[in-house]
């Protein structure tokens, strides 16, 4: 048995490039001496299909982001529990969600004039589509924390769409599950936020 099952890989490199610009928070993975180093912060998919990134300069991992070191990059879209109770026919309960796994090369970026050039462009791309925000290229404390921060540039070598979203079921099935996923991700943020700040 192949795993994992082929109707659960999604290998059309667009839909894995708009969970990377819709949930643009990476999970970035690199290994020194046999352990692994995880940072989270997000990444933007520009033009040249490269991810660019920027991490603190005391970030231990910071030290891995150059010279072309491997790099595993997980991207996490929506997920949940899928409950029996939503499917017309007899099923077993599971879990469904949309992760991409890239791997890839990454090298630095020591221009402070890209750096500053990609913060801009990085918070453009964020604050899609009401663009309430905008930062310039004269604010002083974006320009007081250039030193504080690094640029990065990560080469795509490969590509993973794990998309489970009960395409083994039957089409009526497919679809209230894919409803559920919509209605519990909606509900259990609230809920969550909710125990976490007591209000």
């Amino acid at each position: 048995m192949n795993y994992p099952p082929k109707i659960h890989q999604d290998n059309d490199i667009q839909h894995m490039v708009e969970v990377i610009k819709t949930y643009p928070l990476a999970t970035l993975i690199s290994i020194k001496n046999e352990e692994p180093l995880i940072t989270h912060l997000p990444l933007v998919y520009n033009e040249s299909g490269k991810l660019i990134g920027h991490i603190d300069k005391y970030n231990p991992q910071g030290a891995l982001l150059k010279n072309d070191n491997p790099i595993t990059i997980i991207f996490s879209g929506p997920q949940c529990y899928i409950s029996p109770s939503i499917y017309e026919t007899t099923q077993l309960p599971t879990w469904n969600y949309i992760k991409v796994h890239l791997k890839g090369k990454v090298k630095a970026i020591e221009s402070k004039e890209a750096l500053k050039s990609s913060l801009i462009t990085m918070t453009e791309f964020l604050e899609q589509p009401e663009h309430k925000y905008v930062l310039e290229p004269d604010n002083q404390r974006m320009i007081g924390a250039l030193d504080y921060i690094e640029m990065f540039e990560i080469t795509i070598d490969s590509w993973e769409g794990k998309f489970k979203l009960s395409q083994d079921k039957k089409p009526k099935d497919i679809t209230n599950a894919r409803e559920e996923l919509i209605r519990s991700n909606q509900a259990s943020i609230k809920l969550f936020l909710r125990k976490i700040f007591k209000q």
